[in-house]
């Protein structure tokens, strides 16, 4: 997901380049060159299911401005990490965009004390108009993960998220 100017947390998108001559239209393609995610620390986290079924994960985390604007951009695989965790000082809400990101993602968003709030599905965008997609009011925590991949690790309704001041693994 891409940053919407200062206040939207990012994602993945890839390089673009241009390729052509004088003659023919430019051609637009994707390098697909895996990117994994930089700067960013890993950080073990825990999923609860509404059942009682944990899930240990493993997230990239943006906890700073800086991190949380720039996300996923140009990330085209995201490695050992499950997904990536977008954690706020404080309740929060804002709207997300998939501006110059190739990866279909999934984002699910999680309140102060850690329950399930939402989930949804959101598409790249590979222009400048990108469609932008409202959070819920007051979450704290919001994952993004390969699209499909919330529910397998128990990201669903009545599922509590717990990130744990430790690396993965650990």
């Amino acid at each position: 997901m891409a940053a919407q100017p200062s206040t939207v947390p990012s994602s993945a998108s890839s390089t673009l380049a241009t390729t052509g001559s004088p003659a023919a239209a430019p051609l637009t393609t994707i390098d697909t060159t895996d990117v994994l995610p930089s700067g960013f620390d890993l950080v073990s986290a825990r999923v609860t299911e509404p059942d009682g079924t944990v899930c240990d994960l493993c997230l990239w985390l943006a906890e700073t401005g800086v991190q949380r604007s720039r996300g996923l951009m140009s990330v085209t695989d995201l490695g050992p990490a499950d997904g990536m965790a977008f954690v706020y000082p404080q309740p929060h809400v804002t709207r997300f965009w998939m501006k110059d990101t190739v990866l279909p993602l999934s984002i699910a968003f999680y309140d102060p004390a850690g329950k399930f709030m939402e989930s949804f599905d959101m598409e790249p965008c590979l222009t400048d108009s990108c469609p932008t997609y409202p959070t819920p009011i007051g979450f704290l925590i919001a994952v993004e993960a390969y699209q499909g991949a919330l529910a397998p690790v128990g990201m669903v309704e009545g599922s509590t998220l717990e990130v744990l001041d430790r690396p993965c693994g650990t």
